[in-house]
């Protein structure tokens, strides 16, 4: 069975019911997740060997977002607790041409406070063929992404095959700094993961021809895209989720994987949206998972893109789906007629 790791930050997130907004509700869910947390439960469904790395607070909080790895089976024992909170998103749900909106309550967080040394990676990493961070970790503070590099080193020593999702986030640092510390890090990386703008705002790396908006993506575009950022990164894999927002509640999605030598195009899906959070993450669970079976890229990057395109359907973070649904997708029944 392969063995994955995954590091980053997990979060409650707390969300009106009903798609109220944030000024009419006077209640909010309770959800846990996080773009690390989430591939992490992708692989553990899929039936990898998956560990999630992470400092949470000592209190019922930590417990319980603990508590929701292990219920997927996600392998917690390197979670270490620490006397900091627990970081906190506020998620209003869009519609139609109404965007979501996302509120970060994430200052001076356990993993925020995190530095070299607190994970001790050479034993973490014992037997690991993948560990998978993204760019959002790195982004909460100078220990952080001292720490992710500290992780990227030792992988790298120990022959580790490592992955990224630049998920760049502009509520949490600027495209300087980002283009700063993910070039640094990126030295370490075999495969990249990122969206329509990622590349431009982290790296400059435009796709001419798109205009994201309008709702026009230019395959030819990411081409260039995926080309630059192999050739400037030495980087094995390159894939690039291509969305097209028709509004909040529907959505085109298809995806592209550059293997250095050939690009390869998803179909596309036409999305109606019950949840858009982690979708990039539930796709990133997808890929790696073929990567590491070993799949062919056209099925790899058919797999990723069917299993993103299910999570679009699934309330919270995590994807909950299995590896035969998403088989049953990309072989061409997305009929969602009833099972008996």
């Amino acid at each position: 069975m392969k063995r994955v790791v995954t590091f980053g930050e997990i979060m409650l997130r707390l969300a009106p019911p009903n798609f109220q907004r944030f000024i009419q509700t006077d209640s909010y869910q309770a959800i846990y997740g996080g773009g690390e947390a989430n591939v992490a439960v992708s692989l553990s469904n899929y039936g990898l060997d998956s560990y999630f790395v992470t400092k949470v607070p000592d209190n019922d909080l930590g417990q319980s977002a603990i508590n929701q790895l292990r219920r997927y089976g996600v392998n917690t024992s390197y979670i270490k607790l620490a006397k900091e909170r627990l970081g906190i998103y506020f998620l209003e749900y869009g519609a139609s041409q109404r965007a979501s909106k996302v509120i970060y309550d994430r200052d001076n967080t356990a993993i925020s406070n995190i530095k070299p040394g607190d994970i001790i990676w050479q034993e973490v990493l014992k037997d690991v063929d993948l560990f998978h961070f993204t760019g959002i970790t790195p982004a909460l503070g100078e220990g952080a992404a001292a720490a992710t590099l500290e992780a990227l080193k030792t992988a790298k020593k120990m022959g580790v095959t490592v992955s990224v999702d630049l998920n760049y986030r502009k509520k949490l640092w600027t495209p300087e700094k980002a283009g700063e510390v993910m070039g640094e890090l990126l030295q370490y990386v075999d495969i990249v993961i990122g969206n329509e703008e990622d590349a431009e705002k982290v790296f400059g790396i435009k796709a001419a021809g798109s205009e994201i908006s309008a709702g026009h993506l230019s395959d030819d575009g990411y081409k260039h895209v995926a080309s630059e950022l192999a050739k400037r990164f030495n980087l094995k894999h390159v894939a690039i989720t291509l969305r097209e927002s028709y509004s909040a509640s529907d959505n085109g999605w298809r995806a592209m994987l550059y293997n250095g030598e050939d690009y390869f195009f998803s179909k596309k899906y036409d999305v109606h949206i019950v949840d858009r959070v982690g979708g990039g993450d539930a796709f990133a669970g997808g890929l790696l998972y073929s990567l590491l079976e070993e799949y062919s890229p056209q099925y790899a990057i058919e797999f990723a893109t069917a299993a993103s395109c299910l999570k679009h359907t699934i309330h919270g973070d995590f994807n909950h789906v299995s590896l035969e649904e998403v088989k049953t997708l990309v072989n061409g029944d997305g009929s969602g007629r009833v099972q008996r």
